[in-house]
């Protein structure tokens, strides 16, 4: 129970009463639901992709021609699959571990802290007519002269005083105590529902792009952890979408769930907004290896960092360079590992060669124009040139 002092000039925080947070859904405990829901997610997007891949639903929209898929990849679709499912189950190993550290998720305080907040702008308000003093303004003039016509903005600009704003105190009749401003508690509000969680997700996805940025680059230059662990993810030269976790077991740890779990940390997340914020960054992984870009997808515009930026970094040519993942840039741009130049003969030439194979006798030729797409370094697309290899 929240206590309060009717003597100061301030308007009384509420009192409340906590209860637990009831379930999302009514069929299942929000428990259960945050260990599979960014599972059900992958494979649900996944599954989408692959059913636009085997029935070559989109080809104007493809990274790479079907044939490269058969050709150029050194893992199986069923070893790529398995490595998946192990991975997840160590992600719901952890996340199970994460949950159990938890305090239970409670609720009945957030008019409080929404008071909390409007008291804090009460306070804040006290600096206004020392600032305006610094321009050479009187507060107390011009919120008098305004005190009619403008009785909100007066009290603000007085320094938060709002004489006319009372409410009786609950439970004592006939006592009035100050309230506040319908404006102080807007802004309240959506500090405590928008601004807070906000910062707390931009926390936690620089975080995680920081982490793997570093992490995933280290593997890269350091041979050992390169053959030891990454080179795996690294067997397919064309990704698809259920292949984003194909990776080693203690790279999968290393760089998606301990990343993850200690951004969800610092971030300060709730365990709700954890949820949606592992679930989403799920999403945006098997996003980034669909092999596709497709114009109406989402995921591909909210940052450069998309299906064709990554994809630069999967070619062997490319390798070295495009490191960020999942969600920014920012890494690639300040270190110098962004990839530069033009990259349409490249692209070319690796299409031919897979077709070449494809079709060891006569002549094998790739399909331009709307056939397939080449991406151009920044996570945009460009239609391809048009290359003819003959035996």
């Amino acid at each position: 129970m929240a206590n309060f002092t009717i003597a100061s000039d301030l308007p009384p925080l509420p009192t409340y009463e906590t209860r637990p947070m009831p379930d999302y859904l009514p069929f299942i405990s929000d428990f259960w639901l945050s260990l599979i829901l960014p599972h059900i997610a992958y494979w649900a997007v996944s599954m989408l992709f692959h059913v636009i891949d085997i029935y070559d639903l989109f080809p104007q929209y493809r990274l790479h021609t079907p044939e490269e898929i058969t050709q150029r990849n050194l893992a199986s679709r069923y070893q790529v699959a398995r490595d998946v499912i192990l991975e997840q189950i160590i992600q719901i190993v952890t996340s199970t571990v994460l949950s159990l550290t938890e305090p239970k998720q409670m609720t009945g305080m957030e008019n409080y802290e929404v008071a909390v907040w409007a008291t804090r702008i009460r306070l804040a308000q006290r600096a206004v007519p020392s600032l305006l003093g610094l321009l050479g303004l009187n507060a107390a003039t011009i919120a008098k002269n305004m005190a009619t016509s403008h009785p909100l903005l007066a009290g603000a600009l007085a320094g938060g005083y709002y004489p006319h704003l009372t409410t009786q105190l609950n439970g004592v009749a006939g006592i009035e105590v100050p309230a506040f401003a319908t404006w102080e508690l807007l802004v309240a509000k959506a500090i405590y529902w928008l601004v807070v969680p906000g910062i707390q997700v931009w926390i936690a996805v620089c975080f995680l792009d920081t982490w793997q940025y570093f992490w995933h680059r280290a593997m890269h230059m350091n041979k050992w952890m390169y053959t030891k662990w990454h080179a795996r993810h690294h067997r397919l030269y064309v990704p698809y979408a259920y292949g984003a976790l194909y990776n080693h077991p203690v790279e999968g740890f290393l760089l998606d769930t301990l990343g993850a779990g200690l951004g969800y940390k610092v971030s300060c997340l709730s365990p709700r907004l954890g949820m949606w914020f592992f679930t989403f960054s799920t999403m945006k992984t098997v996003d980034d290896h669909c092999g596709y870009a497709l114009p109406w997808d989402p995921l591909q515009h909210i940052t450069s960092n998309n299906a064709a930026y990554h994809d630069i970094h999967h070619q062997s040519w490319g390798i070295k360079t495009n490191f960020s993942q999942p969600f920014f840039t920012i890494w690639d741009r300040l270190l110098g590992t962004m990839w530069k130049g033009d990259v349409t003969d490249k692209y070319a030439r690796t299409r031919a060669a897979a077709a070449k194979k494809a079709v060891p006798n006569g002549k094998a030729e790739v399909p331009n124009g709307k056939a397939v797409l080449v991406p151009n370094g920044n996570g945009k697309v460009v239609a391809p040139r048009k290359a003819v290899m003959k035996n």
